[in-house]
């Protein structure tokens, strides 16, 4: 059984993250009017929709929002399963000429990211895609960064990274566990 170390950032916390988040996501861009949010399916969904809530409250503006499945796009599908069920993107816009702002809630390897890339690539050309993560906890394996990012968290190879977060959990949370 993984063993509890600690609570990184309660929901206050993230709730402050996110809402940072989105402000440098206007700053970065001029404001909101040519940029759209992917959530990279599971966990990345919910924040993706937190950030685009948070967005219309700053600026009065609906963004567009999609939700990613990268199943298909990933490196080690292998690995993953037998037979992996496979979920069509779900992106009801045209990205080209677009800024897309993908959202994840670790990031780690770099992999996620890549593959989530790669998705959102076979939709067109985008202006640009930038990628928000709640938690950075190193370790990469690809030249991949976070462009905003909630918290920086070293850790060790040996730990990860829970985010709890509706509605696929009952709390929200982010907490740093050792495997056993």
């Amino acid at each position: 059984m993984d063993k509890f170390k600690a609570t990184l950032m309660d929901e206050a916390a993230i709730v402050r993250a996110l809402k940072r988040i989105s402000h440098e996501i206007l700053e970065k861009n001029n404001g909101s009017n040519n940029i759209c949010i992917v959530g990279v399916k599971r966990r990345g969904v919910p924040l993706a929709q937190i950030i685009a809530d948070n967005i219309y409250n700053i600026e009065g503006t609906k963004v567009p929002t999609a939700v990613l499945d990268i199943t298909f796009y990933r490196d080690d599908l292998s690995n993953i399963a037998g037979d992996p069920v496979f979920h069509p993107c779900d992106i009801p816009f045209s990205v080209t000429g677009k800024n897309i702002i993908l959202v994840d809630d670790v990031l780690y390897t770099g992999r996620t990211a890549r593959a989530a890339m790669e998705a959102v690539m076979s939709f067109g050309r985008a202006a640009s895609i930038q990628f928000a993560v709640l938690v950075d906890r190193g370790h990469r394996e690809l030249p991949i960064r976070g462009d905003y990012v909630g918290k920086n968290v070293p850790t060790s190879k040996s730990e990860f990274i829970s985010v709890k977060i509706p509605p696929y959990d009952s709390t929200c949370s982010v907490e740093i566990y050792e495997r056993s």
